[in-house]
């Protein structure tokens, strides 16, 4: 039997990303390319995702669900609408 795990390169590691599916955002802390599989005979791999959540956390989603995570942090001036005085 082979390996069941390969640890993946991506842009985003260690970075705040936002899983879509779920809507949580965290740290992106390993892409694995991991053999899913129950069976000896039958081999399926999936890139997996994990996520570290504020909790601490961590939790598994397919790649193409990370996105990464803006702050939506507004300034005084940014909040102005030029309309008030």
């Amino acid at each position: 039997m082979s390996e069941r795990y390969e640890y993946v390169p991506h842009r985003l590691l260690r970075r705040r990303v936002r899983d879509i599916a779920s809507g949580v955002e965290g740290v992106l802390m390993a892409v694995v390319n991991e053999n899913v599989s129950d069976s000896d005979t039958y081999e399926h791999w999936m890139e997996l995702a994990y996520i570290r959540a504020a909790s601490g956390r961590e939790f598994t989603t397919a790649v193409a669900n990370v996105h990464p995570a803006y702050d939506q942090v507004q300034t005084a001036a940014g909040r102005r609408d030029g309309r008030s005085a």
